[in-house]
């Protein structure tokens, strides 16, 4: 371990050139497989639309349809999983530059804006050509919904006021489902059109049938971290992850699940990040909501690769330990954080060591912020990964990630939507 700056903060070599400008221009964010996912959809139907132009009353119900039940089936839980299966098969003999966009996979929230949109602008034409009558105003109200619904769910407002975005997402959304099933049912509907809807709707309801209230045992190095200890009967898989709430109508927060090979169970590490965070660290409560399927989160696409960087800031090490503590592919850590041993506890400290014996541990409180690029680029290097894990918060990841990127180092971190 180093908890001091390698060399004095000298870096140990330079960073790689740039890529030239079309492949750079490819790794720019706003081109990212996110937003490429969600224009592929809406050019799909774009190209559905002018090949069949013009479009029968049925044909746009039944595209509305198959484009808002790909947004609510594509965040399945069983489905999310099923698509990192599926992407993480691959064999790492494989060409680098395949398993480098096959590492993508969760950016499939690109195929759920692509879908609700596609599938807005579909019932908006076809509610335009409804006759006077129950449906029409059905159809009214439930274009309006969906319109509230996709504005709360642009960043600016999301960011700025989540709590809210969530509520109305979830309420809306089922507010919106209520409504598809009226209006079909007042349209004559067929076998599938009752068939897709059941399936969307199960698939809404499938989380919540698994919701329960079960113990947690809460212990708090700092007045800045929680770890929270479950033993409710599930052992869930490393680099999952569960939601977790004290108040299951208003407000839900995932955390990665952190099971220790060969001990039932698991813990979440939670940091002080705003009011509900703050809130649950100072009370300790002794139960709280568990809803849904642990589901995979960004860190599984490390078995990809050959050997991985984990590069993680703060609270950012909690999904990062139990791929660490698994140990299914070589890894290298570098950890920077404010005072480890106080914030995290010893316990946790060494826990990381015993496993992550060359981490770089970088004290915030005792040399400032480092390059995590530098840093992140120097380890990537001196341990011959093949890719950068980074988990941060938004801005650093992004500078992290585009930052590797540009320079064709494969590089991956949650995304605002993952």
């Amino acid at each position: 371990m180093t908890t001091s700056p390698p060399r004095s903060q000298q870096a140990t070599g330079g960073l790689p050139p740039l890529l030239p400008g079309p492949r750079r221009l490819l790794k720019h964010p706003r081109l990212m497989h996110y937003n490429r996912l969600a224009a592929l959809v809406l050019l799909a139907n774009a190209v559905f639309a002018w090949a069949c132009w013009p479009l029968a009353t049925p044909t746009l119900g039944h595209a509305a349809l198959a484009n808002l039940a790909l947004a609510v089936v594509v965040r399945q839980q069983y489905v999310i999983n099923f698509l990192f299966r599926l992407a993480t098969s691959a064999p790492t003999h494989w060409p680098l530059r395949v398993r480098w966009t096959l590492g993508k996979v969760y950016h499939f929230g690109g195929l759920h804006v692509g879908g609700a949109l596609a599938g807005t602008a579909w019932f908006l034409a076809l509610t335009i050509t409804t006759p006077s009558g129950p449906p029409m105003t059905v159809g009214w109200a439930l274009i309006a919904l969906l319109a509230l619904v996709i504005a709360t769910a642009l960043p600016p407002f999301r960011s700025r006021h989540h709590d809210h975005f969530e509520k109305i997402h979830r309420f809306g959304g089922w507010a919106a489902l209520a409504l598809f099933w009226t209006h079909t049912l007042l349209s004559s509907p067929g076998p599938w059109e009752v068939g897709v809807l059941t399936v969307v709707t199960f698939s809404v309801a499938l989380p919540w049938l698994r919701l329960r209230k079960v113990d947690v045992r809460l212990e708090r190095p700092s007045s800045h971290v929680v770890l929270a200890r479950f033993d409710h009967g599930e052992t869930p898989f490393a680099g999952s992850s569960t939601a977790i709430s004290r108040s299951p109508l208003k407000e839900w927060h995932s955390f990665a699940n952190v099971p220790a090979p060969g001990e039932p169970g698991f813990r979440l590490t939670i940091s002080r990040a705003g009011d509900w965070t703050g809130s649950f660290i100072d009370d300790l409560p002794a139960k709280v909501w568990v809803k849904g399927i642990t589901t995979a989160g960004v860190a599984n696409i490390e078995v990809l690769f050959t050997k991985v960087v984990y590069v993680a800031t703060g609270s950012g090490i909690g999904p990062c330990l139990p791929h660490l503590l698994a140990a299914q592919v070589p890894s290298r850590l570098v950890w920077a954080t404010r005072d480890p041993r106080a914030t995290y506890g010893d316990a946790l400290v060494d826990e990381i060591l015993a496993v992550q014996p060359h981490a770089l541990i970088w004290d915030t409180s005792r040399h400032g912020k480092p390059d995590m690029v530098r840093l992140a680029h120097d380890a990537y290097r001196d341990f011959g990964a093949e890719a950068v894990i980074c988990i941060s918060n938004k801005k650093l990841t992004w500078q992290v990630v585009h930052g590797l990127e540009r320079r064709g180092i494969p590089a991956y971190g949650a995304i605002w939507d993952s």
